[in-house]
Formats: C-alpha cells, structure tokens, sequence
C-alpha cells in the first residue's frame, strides 16, 4: 500500500489577542450603536405618540366644549321634534276612546257620533255609525263641508271613519342631492393664497423659535451685555414691526381665502344640475316639478269597537287587545265577479288650508306605501271650488293623501324691481304672471310687504307683518305655495334665459352693494343679449316717495366690464352702442360712480354688512337675471 494523501481542508487562521480584543470592542461598539439607535427611535416613536395624543385630547376638549355650549339648543330641539310621538299616541288613544264612546256620543237627529278635534297643527275628524242605516250616506261634520259620500255596504257596516289633518307634510321622502364624483377643483387664486398663507405662517413659527431658542453658550451671554441698550431697544422695535407686520399679512390673505370661500359658495348656490332626476313610474309624482301644499291628510276606515254598555250605574266596555283595527275597503279577496259595482270608490271632500296659496287648481295624490312615493292612481272625479276652498274627489283605497303644486307655477318672472326704503332698508318686488310680491328686506331679516292678485292685494296674515331670517323666509314662502325660488333642476321645467353662474354671482353681489343708494329694473334686452351678458336697468334714488315714471338708465355687464348703453327700453333693436360721454369700467360701483352724487356714495359706503349680505342672499336665491 502507498502512503496515505495529505488532508487538503481548510485551516482556520488563528487570531491573536489583539485582534481579538479589536473584534470584541467592534462588537460591543456596534451592540451599543444599535441600542442607541434603538433608544432615538423608542424615544421619537413615543414622542410621536405624546404628541399625537396631546393632539387627540385637545380635540377633544375642543369637541367637549363645543358640545356643551349647544347642548342645551340641541337638547330643546330634540325635545320639540320627539313631541311627535307623545301627540301621536295621545291622537291614537282619544281616537280609541272616542270610537268606544261613540254610543253617548250620538247625534240626536242621526242617531251617529261625529267629533271635530283642533290643535295648532292638526286637525281631527272622527264619525261613527252606529245607525248602520243604509240610506244614511251622506257624511258632513258640523259646521264644515267635511265629509264623505259613501257606498251602500259601508252605510250598512260597523265602521268608523277617521280623518287626520296634520298641517305639515311629514310623508314626502326628502330630496336627493347627488355627491359630486370627484373633489372640487380649487382655482388657480385660492391655491396661490393658500401656499402664501402657509409661507407667513411657516416665516411665524421660525421667528418664534428663534425667539425661544436657548444660547448656547456663555460667551453669547457675556456678548449680549455688552450691547448696548439703545441698539437692543432698536432690535424690539424691529422685531415688534415685523411681528405686526407678519400678523397683518397673514389676517389679509386669511381674509381673502375666505373671501374666495364665500364667492364660491355663492357660485355653487346657482349652480344648474347638469342631468335631470331619476326616471319616474306611471302616475308617480315628480318631487323636483311638484310640491305638496296644505300637509297631509290621512284617510281610513277603522272597525268600530265594542261600544259602552251601562249596568247597574257602571259603563260596562269591552276593550280589545289588538286595539284598533282598520277596515279593509275594497276587500282583498273577494267572490264577486263585479266587484267594482259592489265596492265603488268613496267620495270624499276636503277643505284646503287657510295659510296655502293656489293659483291653479289643486292635483290630488295618495301616498303609495309599497314603492314610497306619491302617485296620481286611484283619484278620480276631482272638483275644486275656489271661494269655499272645497275639493272634491273619489278614492279607491284609503290612505294618506295630499295636494300639490307646480313648483314652478310662477317662473319664468314676468319682471322684476329693487329699489331702496330707508337705512339699510330694501323692496324687492317679483312680478309673475299670477302675481305680484313684495318683498320687505330690512338688515339681516326680511318680510312678506304684500301679494297682490290680479292687482287686488290679497291678505295672508300668516305671513304678512313677520320679519324673519332671509332662509326661513324662503321656507315660508315655498311652504305656502309662493315658490319664487329656482334650484338647481329648475331649468329643466322652466324656459330659463339661463347666464354663465360666474357672470351672474358677480352682477348679483355688486347689485346688492349698491342697493342702499340705487334702484335696479327689470329689462327685455336681457332676452336678446348672450348667455355671457346681462342687461338690466338702473337708477339713483334717495328720496323717500318712488316717482311714477323714473328715468333709467340701462347697463350692460359680462362680468369683467360694465357699460351704459345708448338704447333705452322703447328702442326697436337691441344694440351695445356706448352710451355718451361714458366709459368702459370693470365695475358697477365704478361704473355708477361717473354719474352718482356725493350722498349716494356716501350711503353705500356706510351700509350695513348684514343688510347687504341678506339682500345678496334674496338675488341669489330668486335668479332674477336668468328666469325672468
């Protein structure tokens, strides 16, 4: 055998004590990085946290505070709103009560009950027929022409029918307001303001930690008691100007973002919806066209309940568990192969409230519970009589019902007027083509001055005589049928001369500075100019009777330029000749200012800001340039 082979393996290097030493002290300087950097991180993490916190409880105490202050507001509207379900129940259970007692309730001459109950919001009918005479069926409450005219197999039945009149409408679904797909694009101007707000405020927060910087050193100290007092008197004084200075520009450009914050929220409150609502069903009521005035109705048969019985001086009364129950009409199922001879629809009369306007006469709809929407199936036969305020119609199924309107009823305006009063003190007067409204703005409020119909002024003291807030009042006014407000699906059911939304906000806002010292008119050249070019008439009035013929002057103005015109309202064509010895302005103040006397710019600059706000607020909310 040979000799044996040589392992060939690797030996490991031996290290020495030095080197040794070196790699131990790496180590343990790498441990101690490691833990250090471990440290600066637990350290800022939990200083992020400290702070987020700090963050979280101070909004919290913000959130806590701003609770408190309102609670008690919130807590008394809630109150009033869950009043409804205590009046609910209390109406269920004098209904119960009197369909028990409908026995010693009875008419002497018709042998039934009747009862009429009244509140400040509701109104409550209720017949019994306890006769069951079936040539008894003709149904009036006293003192009204409420009632009904019902088929022979209900005079006959042991019914009860109920009429419930709440004078607000608490059934129509709200409006659907669809969300904008996609964020706002902000404008080129608010962004530039934005970014130069946060530069101040970034500028701010430097100074003032450089203010509170702590020295360094101590060679600082020493240095900084050796200048002198006049020189330090002179750096407070610097730095006080450029702090005062930093603040006051940072107040103006606050001021304008907000300015640009409420210019485009006066564009978006014109803004026209770019596609109509939702398809309807047949015979469902279009909300957006329609509105219902006058509240609700609610209609039913109730089955009459076990009716007291005296014995030995008790009344005696059997009271039924399940409480009381509705009567079925027609039924549901039935044998009868004519059944619509059998179960004819019930005619029923209402009188339409006191504190409603129609200029037409009423539609009348039910409340489709399935599919909760209004609808026009099922009513026929409708009659209305204007002076008594009596409608008549036949109904197929029982339920609530309720009288609408065309919302629009009153656009496009025939013409329109504003015109000063007094201090801070406008009319706006809106000529439709059933009527003419006046209405009363006085500093942050407004009211209904007059209605005429047909040029008879009408009296609606429901209204009339009350100042209110300028959104309450437009409520008001829907709510009795005196809708002179577009919204944004308005140009969809009115022929609109619709204007650019920018052009229109500009003309709106500068009308209202100067209305304190300026009256504004109606023109038909409005008509004939584009969509980017509004024209309307103008004059200076500050005495306190309105002449019977004022001498206008007619403006044109695209929003960027302002502009008398040559042409008057009796002129054959329109035409945008300037008028002479007149200029070409950006304004309207600028452009009245060539004309207007010493105290008509004397009165709009020392006008109220709540004033103009509101009488701003009325334009924006009529649309005076576009739907008249």
């Amino acid at each position: 055998m040979g000799p044996k082979a040589k392992k060939t393996g690797n030996k490991k290097k031996k290290i020495n004590k030095a080197e040794r030493l070196k790699q131990i002290q790496e180590e343990e300087e790498k441990r101690l990085k490691d833990e250090e950097e471990a440290r600066l991180k637990y350290e800022k993490e939990e200083l992020e946290r400290l702070e987020m916190e700090r963050i979280e409880r101070e909004k919290w105490c913000q959130l806590e505070e701003k609770d408190l202050q309102r609670r008690n507001e919130e807590l008394e509207e809630l109150y009033l709103l869950e009043g409804c379900f205590p009046e609910a129940e209390k109406l269920k259970r004098e209904t119960r009560l009197l369909a028990q007692q409908a026995s010693t309730l009875a008419d002497l001459d018709t042998g039934n009950m009747e009862k009429i109950i009244r509140d400040e919001n509701i109104t409550l009918y209720l017949w019994a027929n306890l006769k069951k005479n079936p040539r008894y069926k003709s149904i009036r409450f006293s003192e009204t022409q409420v009632g009904f005219e019902i088929p022979r197999i209900l005079a006959a039945s042991d019914i009860a029918l109920r009429v419930l009149h709440t004078h607000y409408d608490h059934v129509s679904p709200l409006r659907h307001i669809p969300k904008p797909t996609e964020e706002e694009p902000t404008t080129l101007e608010t962004e530039i303001l934005k970014e130069e707000l946060e530069d101040v405020e970034t500028a701010i927060s430097t100074e003032d930690q450089k203010e509170s910087k702590p020295e360094e050193s101590g060679s600082k100290l020493i240095h900084e008691e050796e200048i002198k007092v006049e020189q330090q008197s002179n750096i407070e004084v610097q730095m006080n100007f450029a702090d005062e200075e930093s603040e006051a520009v940072k107040g103006e450009l606050e001021m304008k973002l907000f300015s640009e914050t409420v210019s485009a929220a006066h564009l978006l409150q014109i803004e026209n919806a770019p596609e109509m609502p939702l398809a309807f069903e047949d015979n469902e009521v279009d909300i957006c066209q329609f509105t219902t005035l006058g509240g609700i109705y609610h209609l039913d048969i109730l089955e009459l309940p076990p009716q007291c019985k005296p014995a030995k001086g008790w009344m005696i009364v059997e009271i039924l568990k399940e409480g009381l129950q509705k009567y079925t009409y027609p039924p549901e199922t039935t044998e009868d192969l004519e059944a619509e001879n059998a179960f004819p629809p019930v005619e029923v009369t209402l009188r339409v409230h006191d504190n409603v306007m129609f200029f037409e006469d009423p539609m009348v709809v039910r409340w489709n519970a399935e599919d909760q929407h209004w609808t026009t199936d099922g009513i026929s036969n409708i009659s209305y009589e204007q002076k008594e305020r009596l409608i008549t119609f036949s109904l197929e199924t029982f339920g609530p019902v309720t009288l609408i309107q065309d919302t629009h009823i009153n656009m496009p305006y025939r013409s329109w007027e504003l015109r000063p009063l007094d201090v801070n003190q406008v009319l706006l007067t809106v000529t439709t083509v059933f009527t003419e409204i006046q209405i009363h703005i006085k500093e942050n409020v407004c009211m209904l001055s007059s209605i005429k119909l047909q040029d008879i002024k009408e009296d609606f003291p429901i209204l009339e005589g009350k100042w209110m807030t300028s959104f309450c009042f437009i409520n008001a006014l829907k709510e009795a049928g005196l809708n002179i407000f577009p919204t944004g699906h308005s140009h969809f059911y009115v022929s609109a001369n619709n204007k650019i939304p920018l052009v229109e906000v500009k003309a709106y806002r500068q009308m209202a500075l100067l209305s304190s010292a300026f009256a504004f008119g109606w023109s038909k050249w409005n008509l004939e100019c584009t969509s980017s070019k509004v024209v309307f008439k103008v004059k200076e009035h500050l005495a306190e009777e309105w002449p019977e013929n004022p001498n206008w002057d007619l403006l044109l103005f695209t929003g960027d330029r302002a502009q008398m015109l040559k042409i008057n309202e009796e002129s054959e064509a329109f035409s945008e000749a300037l008028k002479e010895e007149t200029e070409f302005h950006s304004t309207l103040y600028h452009m009245v200012k060539d004309f207007a006397s010493k105290e008509a710019m004397e009165k709009i600059r020392s006008s109220d800001c709540q004033s103009l706000a509101c009488v701003c607020q009325m334009l924006l909310s009529t649309r005076l340039l576009s739907y008249s």
